[in-house]
């Protein structure tokens, strides 16, 4: 019997201590085992032979592969646990080949079924994709900023560095935001790399897992690793190309410990494994572009990939105050109306964005004001007029709309505030002879947007509505117009990166059409049509908003001033919830760092089903006593380490 070192790859051990475990065979360090732990079998990764212990072990129960796991994963796991103020087993668990948040993986030949892309892979790079290449490849840091427009080609670039990456030897890793957008990055691999390629997704199971993570763990040869963020962690021999794709979106940041950026993470495995990292996006985070300016490690792109750069897009913008402009509709102005037939007769596609779901998103006694909240978190209830339901979308809470006000007894109940339901069965309405189409997070299995994507790519859609799931990097050769109904709806909320969203869903969205197949045309309805922020993402004028976000950063000390970490406690009672965090800032500010506290004070959803939340915001110019703060906080807290918002 031969005696081991194990670290444990699950969450559930809270020791930063290797165990020991008995095996009947010799095994080098860095095997990957199953082991017991309690009542349940878990991974675990060896780490040395030790002699014969004085108490009684249990044994390995087996040894996944006689291929070790790549010294970088390790190197990544430490750095992950020191950085993110998280326990070792929770840092490992992201490197174990079954994990409880993915549940499926498919090969890209099951996943690629949408058929060539419209990307124009056989004809020449642009002069600005040349460019963009060659700065990217002569770049002396591992991280570049790919800063380019929509339709500009940056998957072209990706291509074009992962086929020379390959050449090399190396493997390539592909990230997504979202499962909706690796059927299209598929596609675009299959068509022009020919390395054997991996689709890592939400929805694997453990067997399917394991058969890939061992394929991966195993191969002789470079491969190519496609999916969200949880795809980083594969066991990749020889990483030498990490592309995060519309690098901005929040998807990339983990709610859950260890609460990880994908970007900042990919920048360390990068560093440990000799890789390069590309971030791509056409709406840069003001943090990425502050640092990657200050490091000449930018490359911009703004010739359209398609045609050059002769396809139009016309914006205009309407004035929603104006009522005058809404005699048609209520919610769709004349302007929309008309833009929308003279686009179906030209047999274009139409997309119509609301960041809203739902039919109404309130619910009002026009007599006495009572307005129907959810009586767990005291925040208005969404009616669903397909279920004639409304529910609440923080805890889940279902019930009934009443028929008369349970306050006054008047039965005048009015709905306010459509939501993309209602905008779809308007829509319907009014072009009853056209295919419309809702996508939000509501979709059942079948209709999200990754699922229909061939037909949404061929034309077979006419009008699509849905939230911002239609903001994020789709081609869509037959889009001829796009209609935002109320360009308001993230510029409203009470948070530092409120703004900058803003702009890059309205950018976003407003760059799925006009990418190079045709002309387009642009029409937004605000209320503040004269708002500098609309204004500048209407336009696609990065420098002016850059210049307008950074001074407000600036002034308030928010990032990439000052580092954040967000502190949040739940509790049973009001006053309980109120009472911890103020023990908590007592400690914090025992420790005497020089950092500035920020509350207690509730969080935005104060209340969720039965528990009240409270949270603490520290910054700090020095992240390394953010770090000591958080290991210091009492395990029942949550700890978020740089929060891509306070909400």
């Amino acid at each position: 019997m031969h005696y081991y070192e194990v670290l444990v790859a699950d969450g559930r051990y809270h020791s930063d201590k290797a165990l020991t475990y008995g095996f009947k065979d010799k095994m080098k360090p860095r095997s990957v085992v199953t082991i017991p732990l309690r009542q349940a079998m878990v991974t675990g990764f060896v780490t040395a032979e030790v002699e014969k212990p004085s108490f009684n072990v249990k044994s390995i129960k087996a040894k996944f592969s006689e291929q070790l796991l790549p010294a970088h994963c390790l190197g990544l796991a430490r750095w992950l646990q020191d950085y993110y103020a998280c326990s070792a087993g929770e840092a490992l668990r992201q490197f174990a080949p079954t994990k409880p948040t993915i549940r499926r993986a498919v090969q890209l030949q099951e996943l690629a079924e949408t058929g060539p892309l419209q990307l124009e892979l056989d004809k020449p790079l642009t002069p600005h994709q040349k460019k963009a290449v060659n700065t990217i490849s002569k770049n002396k840091l591992a991280t570049s900023l790919l800063h380019g427009d929509s339709g500009t080609g940056k998957t072209r670039v990706y291509l074009e560095l992962a086929q020379s990456t390959l050449s090399a030897g190396k493997s390539v890793i592909l990230l997504t935001p979202e499962i909706a957008l690796t059927s299209q990055l598929a596609a675009a691999v299959e068509q022009l790399l020919p390395s054997p390629a991996y689709v890592l997704h939400s929805q694997l199971t453990t067997s399917q897992r394991k058969k890939i993570w061992l394929a991966v763990l195993e191969s002789t040869e470079p491969v190519i690793i496609i999916g969200p963020r949880s795809a980083l962690f594969a066991p990749v021999q020889n990483p030498g190309l990490i592309v995060v794709d519309e690098a901005h979106e929040p998807a990339y940041k983990q709610e859950h410990a260890p609460r990880y950026h994908t970007n900042r993470v990919a920048s360390q495995l990068a560093a440990l494994a000799g890789s390069r990292v590309i971030l791509g996006t056409a709406t840069p985070s003001v943090t990425d572009y502050f640092l990657a300016s200050a490091r000449h490690s930018i490359a911009r792109m703004t010739q359209k990939a398609v045609n050059g750069s002769n396809a139009k897009v016309v914006t205009e913008i309407i004035d929603s105050k104006d009522r005058k402009n809404f005699t048609t509709n209520p919610y769709l102005s004349n302007q929309l109306i008309e833009s929308i037939s003279k686009t179906l007769s030209a047999k274009a596609q139409v997309m119509l964005y609301l960041n809203r779901r739902g039919t109404a998103r309130l619910i009002l006694c026009r007599n006495c004001g009572w307005e129907m909240l959810c009586p767990n978190c005291d925040i208005p209830l969404v009616y669903h007029g397909d279920h004639h339901q409304v529910r609440c979308h923080t805890c889940g809470h279902q019930d009934v709309p009443p028929q008369a006000c349970p306050s006054c007894g008047n039965p005048d109940i009015i709905y306010r505030s459509m939501g993309t339901k209602a905008l779809a069965e308007t829509v319907a309405k009014l072009y009853p002879e056209f295919r419309v189409q809702r996508f939000d997070s509501d979709n059942i299995a079948g209709e999200r947007v990754h699922e229909v994507y061939s037909r949404l790519k061929h034309g077979e859609i006419d009008i699509l509505v849905g939230t911002q799931l239609l903001a994020k990097g789709f081609d869509l050769p037959k889009l001829g117009l796009v209609g935002i109904i109320a360009s308001e709806t993230s510029a409203g909320l009470p948070d530092f990166s409120a703004t900058e969203r803003a702009y890059q869903l309205t950018n976003q969205v407003i760059g799925r059409v006009g990418r190079g197949h045709g002309q387009g045309h642009v029409v937004v309805q605000s209320y503040e049509p004269d708002n500098a922020i609309l204004q500048s993402a209407t336009a696609s004028d990065w420098p002016s908003f850059y210049k307008y976000i950074l001074a407000e950063r600036k002034a308030f000390k928010f990032p990439p001033f000052a580092y954040l970490l967000k502190l949040s406690c739940r509790r049973a009672t009001l006053s309980g919830a109120n009472a911890a965090a103020e023990k908590l800032k007592e400690r914090v500010a025992s420790l005497k760092l020089p950092v500035e506290i920020i509350g207690p004070a509730p969080s935005f959803y104060g209340r969720r089903g039965r528990y009240f939340y409270w949270q603490l915001v520290v910054k700090s110019k020095a992240r390394g006593h953010l770090v000591t703060i958080a290991k210091s906080v009492p395990s029942d807290w949550i700890v978020d380490l740089d929060p891509t918002d306070l909400l």
